[in-house]
């Protein structure tokens, strides 16, 4: 219900965001450290992201994908959060007479802070975390205003291992997510279920209330 008057959903979003379990989703997130130097009271990342609205054939490439996002951005917003506002795709940096291009940039109002957003068709890669080290800095030289907070980049794979992901980030001083992405709407019962786990709640039996009926 909070979420819900904070992100001013209208009914449609709402029904959206409960078939696609975002509160279950958001709960498993929630508690996750953000890294430093990122200062927030709420952790604006989730750790999965559904993104059932793309029209994407069995098999894309990242450009397919990058596509898709920027044109069903209303719907990508609506996933990641509203305080998120999109700046461009391709978004341009030149080092050392090279061009380089981020795949997304985003601006987030409650971090205040640059947003950069890789996409991965497959799953995540430890060599990602230099390229995206590599783009943040680019972005905290170039782009990032003197009353900015440090930009904060996210890696979106299709899947990942968590244990490669800790060990892939261990040394890295930047800030940066690894998430993945999945193009169906999630089996509630499954997320439901990881959540009375993470917060050891017994299970419903939903027979009990039948009970004396």
């Amino acid at each position: 219900m909070k979420l819900a008057i904070k992100e001013r959903y209208s009914s449609r979003q709402l029904e959206r965001q409960m078939d696609s379990g975002y509160y279950e989703r958001y709960m498993l997130s929630k508690n996750k450290l953000l890294p430093d130097p990122i200062q927030s009271r709420q952790n604006p990342f989730l750790d999965q992201y559904v993104v059932e609205f793309l029209d994407l054939p069995d098999t894309f490439h990242e450009n397919d994908f990058r596509k898709a996002l920027v044109k069903g951005m209303r719907d990508f917003i609506l996933e990641l959060g509203k305080d998120f506002s999109f700046i461009g795709e391709e978004y341009p940096i030149q080092v050392g007479g090279e061009d380089y291009r981020i795949d997304l940039l985003f601006f987030n109002r409650s971090l205040h802070c640059l947003v950069a957003i890789e996409l991965k068709v497959g799953k995540f890669k430890p060599e990602y975390v230099s390229k995206m080290d590599f783009y943040l800095e680019g972005l905290d030289r170039q782009v990032r205003k003197p009353d900015e907070n440090p930009s904060v980049g996210l890696l979106l794979c299709a899947s990942k291992n968590d244990e490669v992901v800790e060990y892939a980030m261990s040394r890295t001083l930047s800030p940066m997510m690894v998430a993945q992405y999945q193009l169906q709407l999630p089996d509630k019962d499954v997320l439901r279920k990881k959540l009375q786990e993470l917060i050891n709640l017994p299970e419903i039996d939903e027979t009990e209330g039948n009970k004396g009926v």
